[in-house]
């Protein structure tokens, strides 16, 4: 890792473990979701920079200073924009994890839309990242994270509204992680 890639994710780490410092579940859920993309940067060959810095900020959203829209992944890309951060990170905070889908269904496309969104090995890495990483920061299954992300925000949340698009879209991003890392390997 290069000297200026090691400021950068640390700038991005310090930011994360200052703003997450009341949530420590999401703390050591983002410690370990970065852990996760530190490792796939190196396997597959994907920017440090961007991809552990986004994972590291990826769940700024939920901290009181941030929240405004109470949108986690808007409401932290509009954190980072404002703090000066560069888009591609900012861009990869808003669309993590399938966010474009629950968005929508909560009338603020628009507003994500302002962060380009790019279906690429990128994204693919720090949705993957994310979502094989336990609430408190422990590896789990793609299928174990999504079961137990359901039963936590509970049957009436956005997430389980738009489940039906954003779950298949999940899968596919596991599946196609898992392929690149057989491949890589």
């Amino acid at each position: 890792m290069s000297v200026r890639t090691r400021a950068f994710v640390t700038a991005a780490r310090e930011i994360a473990l200052d703003l997450l410092a009341p949530l420590p579940n999401r703390r050591r859920h983002t410690a370990g979701v970065a852990a996760r993309a530190a490792e796939l940067a190196s396997a597959l060959d994907l920017d440090p920079d961007v991809l552990v810095a986004a994972a590291w900020l990826h769940d700024i959203g939920y901290a009181d200073p941030t929240v405004v829209t109470g949108f986690h992944p808007l409401d932290g890309a509009d954190h980072l924009a404002a703090h000066g951060w560069p888009l591609a990170v900012a861009a990869q905070v808003a669309h993590h994890s399938g966010a474009r889908f629950v968005a929508a269904a909560r009338g603020l496309g628009e507003r994500l839309a302002a962060y380009p969104f790019a279906e690429d090995l990128l994204s693919d890495a720090l949705t993957y990242a994310d979502q094989t990483v336990g609430p408190c920061g422990d590896r789990v299954s793609p299928t174990a994270r999504h079961d137990e992300m359901l039963r936590r925000h509970g049957p009436d949340s956005w997430n389980v509204k738009v489940d039906h698009v954003r779950y298949p879209y999940l899968s596919a991003v596991a599946f196609r992680m898992e392929h690149r890392l057989a491949l890589a390997a």
